[in-house]
């Protein structure tokens, strides 16, 4: 098990640094006047030099990657170039906000889906029919589009929920709820659509095995086969689906935090991006990628956890 763990953030070390060189080679390569975008087109030719100087702009691109990459494998990222702010210091106090808008969608995702799908997969009929429109639906409609339908009924229509804005939970943790619970709505709907129609697929397969035909004539209610033995041969394909949509909804979250105003690292990327403010880009694609490969690397452990098949040594 030590070992698994051990390749896995070998590979995912070596996903990152690939993914990082990538970014940073295509942003800074752009061929943009970045001294320029960043003093305006009012500045002079010296006032441009001096601060492409000032950023480290005039050396070559690869001393500059070199530098950087240095930097970063000291934690160091490099400070932005609007708010001279530390790029770690600047994410880190928006990462909570994201993490917490993915991870609770995931676990809404989880659970709902699990529901939906162990029923349309025993019921069947017109619920399993329901299970597959929702499936196809969610994969159709974007998630702005739920939003603003959930910010047309539940904020301005019932008024019973906050169409924009962040309340931090030690503020006021009802207000904290109430600020999320539209966001959180509007991520997880996709999701659940795409772990359902996974699952039930799943469950159907395994209540066919030869081993659930064996318990059932062993006198096993089917509650207990249910769900001791067959959703838990199913879990994997579910966990394997719902690892991919951890990914979805990381950059899902950009446009939900755009739209419902959360001061995450999805507004941060956006803003960052638009003002060409690079070291912010940077920082937030490395810890993007990070978080991501820890996820992973969890649920490969709990895939190994319920089902002993997969499981690693």
């Amino acid at each position: 098990m030590l070992r698994f763990i051990a390749e896995r953030l070998v590979s995912g070390a070596i996903l990152l640094c690939a993914i990082a060189t990538f970014t940073f080679f295509l942003i800074y390569s752009s061929g943009a006047n970045i001294a320029q975008t960043i003093l305006g087109q009012s500045a002079s030719q010296e006032q441009v030099a001096a601060k492409a100087a000032e950023l480290g702009l005039d050396q070559p691109l690869a001393e500059r990657y070199i530098s950087w990459l240095g930097a970063a494998a000291k934690g160091d990222l490099g400070n932005s170039w609007f708010t001279s702010e530390a790029v770690s210091s600047a994410i880190l106090g928006r990462l909570p906000v994201t993490i917490t808008l993915v991870v609770m969608a995931l676990v809404i995702s989880g659970l709902a889906a699990t529901v939906l799908a162990m029923l349309a997969a025993v019921r069947r009929g017109w619920l399993d029919k329901v299970l597959q429109v929702f499936s196809v639906a969610g994969f159709a409609i974007p998630g702005f589009i739920v939003g603003i339908l959930l910010i047309t009924v539940f904020a301005l229509n019932l008024k019973i929920l906050p169409a924009t804005g962040y309340v931090p939970f030690p503020r006021d943790p009802a207000r904290w709820s109430m600020s999320i619970t539209l966001p959180v709505a509007a991520l997880a709907i996709a999701s659940v659509a795409a772990v359902a129609s996974q699952l039930r697929s799943s469950i159907i397969e395994v209540r066919q095995k030869d081993f659930v035909r064996t318990l059932k004539t062993r006198g096993l209610g089917q509650g207990e086969i249910l769900f001791r033995h067959v959703l838990r041969s199913s879990a994997s394909s579910g966990l394997t689906v719902l690892s991919l949509q951890f990914v979805g909804l990381m950059s899902g979250s950009v446009v939900i935090e755009q739209l419902f105003a959360l001061p995450g690292i999805g507004s941060l990327a956006v803003n960052s991006t638009a003002q060409g403010d690079l070291p912010v880009v940077m920082g937030v694609v490395v810890y993007t990628v990070i978080v991501v490969i820890v996820v992973n690397v969890l649920v490969d452990l709990l895939v190994g956890f319920l089902n002993p098949k997969v499981r690693v040594h």
